[in-house]
């Protein structure tokens, strides 16, 4: 079953969806929903209580939905709940919620377009930037994100080439660049800046975020050349790669005497100088 994770945006909300291209049709966090439609502080608990109504009301709907693996805010793979468009709109009718008609039709929406990419793929990169640009980033910003998706495609893809599994592996890698060039694991990235469930290259800046594609792109290319056969042979592939961006960190720190690694966040520079992320 060949997957796909992503990041949908409804009103400025981030929803996990997952799409299965054998089936295809969109799986959403049955979480990140219900975080949406109640702006309930625990969404959690809200679905564990409404899960024991539904199944004392005799609903099979709890029972039906899937658990896939979705990135949590830590970056790692976690299994969650999951409910496909049509579970979706059975759910939708058992919370109250004035969100629950806009809902609807941008659901309808997701899976429209989705047809739509299949037929014309340019088109996922022409809706990511619609999606940055609602969010108020700059478009040299969005650029640089961009290609940093991109060449963090290409690593995946060699990764899975090596036999590496998605999920904590993945996450071990990552966490191995991260630390190397940054000198920071990821979840000390976050706490840096001050980030929850954000994701934190949506929160990096330009330096950041180019610094972090080089190390990425360095691993890739490593790889391709040595060929690691085992899982830890990748771990040492991945701090080469990372160190290579660690060079280039320390080399312009040194030249212009700041530290390329930050505090600054993308939501606080928004909200705060939307130059900084320009020219940062």
């Amino acid at each position: 079953m060949k997957q796909e994770n992503s990041i949908k945006i409804f009103e400025e909300k981030k929803v996990r969806t997952l799409w299965d291209e054998e089936q295809e049709k969109w799986y959403f966090s049955v979480i990140d929903v219900i975080e949406v439609l109640t702006e309930s502080p625990n969404p959690r608990k809200y679905w564990s209580v409404l899960k024991l109504r539904l199944k004392k009301e005799g609903s099979q709907l709890a029972t039906n939905c899937s658990q896939l693996k979705m990135q949590s805010s830590d970056g790692k793979y976690y299994q969650t709940d999951v409910a496909d468009q049509e579970q979706l709109f059975r759910l939708i009718q058992s919370i109250p919620s004035p969100k629950a008609e806009p809902f609807k039709l941008w659901l309808s929406q997701i899976a429209s377009e989705r047809l739509d990419e299949m037929q014309d793929p340019e088109l996922t990169i022409d809706r990511a930037l619609e999606q940055y640009l609602k969010l108020g980033y700059s478009e040299n910003w969005i650029n640089q994100r961009l290609k940093s998706i991109e060449i963090r495609k290409e690593l995946t893809d060699e990764w899975r080439k090596r036999g590496i599994k998605e999920g904590q592996q993945f996450a071990t890698l990552t966490d191995i660049i991260t630390k190397a060039w940054s000198g920071n694991s990821t979840k000390e990235y976050k706490v840096l800046k001050g980030l929850k469930k954000e994701n934190l290259r949506d929160n990096m800046t330009n330096t950041e975020l180019i610094l972090n594609m080089l190390a990425e792109a360095s691993t890739k290319d490593i790889s391709q050349a040595v060929e690691p056969q085992t899982f830890e042979e990748s771990k040492k592939v991945a701090q080469q790669g990372g160190n290579v961006a660690k060079v280039a960190r320390l080399e312009l720190e040194a030249k212009t005497g700041k530290k390329v690694v930050t505090s600054l966040n993308a939501k606080k520079a928004l909200k705060n100088d939307s130059k900084l992320l320009k020219e940062d």
